[in-house]
């Protein structure tokens, strides 16, 4: 069975959606959710699954210890489904075209450090772009630099607030980012 671990720092509607649909179709098992926020709604939606999650500090995440648990599962696949910190190096090495993650705009707009969720729907709003949409990409050593693997647009209206981009971004990662991710672990 092909194994996943997802990360994910808030809600977790992305993160809910992957477990869902591979506990459905069973091409992949997730076999854990990491968060670095105690609070994070995503344990509670891991939970409702029986997966378990694994909280841990920033710290964990640099020295290494966070490492030593992934390892510890060996999963083909990482997933970042609103994750916010930075990847380490490290990580990226040990798993390299192992880890992906969602952005919710067409990439290269709109990337990098601090350009996540509202924020960047905001600026998609402010500089009056016709379209936005979804990228999922690997990751590599800098933020929202890895090699692009899907993107989906969708129109932006004049009268589209942040908040309607938003939900427009929302409703694709949940149409499209589950499906990728299970074309890319049957691709291998």
């Amino acid at each position: 069975m092909i194994k996943i671990v997802i990360f994910a720092s808030g809600s977790g509607t992305n993160a809910e959606n992957i477990i869902r649909y591979f506990q459905a179709t069973k091409s992949a098992s997730v076999e854990a959710v990491f968060t670095n926020k105690a609070d994070a709604q995503v344990i509670q939606r891991a939970e409702k699954y029986q997966v378990p999650s694994l909280f841990f500090t920033k710290n964990d995440l640099e020295t290494g210890k966070v490492l030593q648990e992934i390892n510890a599962i060996q999963p083909d696949l990482i997933v970042l489904a609103g994750f916010l910190l930075k990847f380490p190096e490290s990580i990226v090495a040990e798993y390299p075209n192992k880890i992906i993650n969602i952005h919710p705009a067409l990439l290269p707009k709109y990337g990098g450090k601090g350009m996540y969720g509202m924020h960047v729907h905001r600026a998609v709003v402010e500089n009056k772009e016709s379209k936005t949409g979804i990228t999922i990409h690997y990751v590599n050593e800098n933020y929202d630099e890895g090699n692009i693997i899907f993107q989906k647009e969708v129109t932006v209206l004049i009268s589209d607030t942040p908040e309607v981009v938003a939900a427009k971004i929302h409703e694709l990662e949940q149409d499209h980012f589950p499906a990728v991710i299970e074309k890319l672990i049957i691709k291998g």
